[in-house]
């Protein structure tokens, strides 16, 4: 599949995530360090802020503070997170992890990472 369609109307399913052609989203505004290129890819958008997706972002730090809820799926990358006051967590492939709506803390990407998203 291609994902092309973002549409709340269609059925999507994704067979290889890493096939699928990324778009340049530009910079990580949140990057703390030098810049962190990213790509991305929406699959699905509904109402409001619902919104399923591909991500895709360079090695680096970052600083984030969580305006929605959001799930993550590790496709292929490493990096280190760390809430505020919190211990840090190694999130690698194969993982998965929420972030509630005010989640603040740092992602440290340590190799390029592809997620699949859920915000909401």
């Amino acid at each position: 599949m291609t994902a092309s369609s973002t549409s709340s109307e269609t059925t999507v399913i994704v067979s290889d995530v890493s096939a699928v052609e990324l778009e340049d989203w530009g910079p990580l505004p949140e990057a703390t360090g030098e810049p962190m290129p990213t790509a991305g890819k929406k699959l699905w958008t509904g109402e409001g802020i619902h919104e399923v997706g591909i991500w895709q972002c360079a090695p680096g730090p970052s600083r984030w503070v969580f305006e929605t809820n959001e799930t993550i799926t590790m496709v292929a990358g490493r990096m280190t997170v760390t809430e505020e006051g919190g211990q840090p967590y190694e999130v690698k492939a194969g993982d998965n992890a929420v972030f509630p709506k005010g989640w603040t803390g740092t992602w440290e990407i340590h190799e390029t990472v592809l997620k699949v998203y859920t915000v909401f």
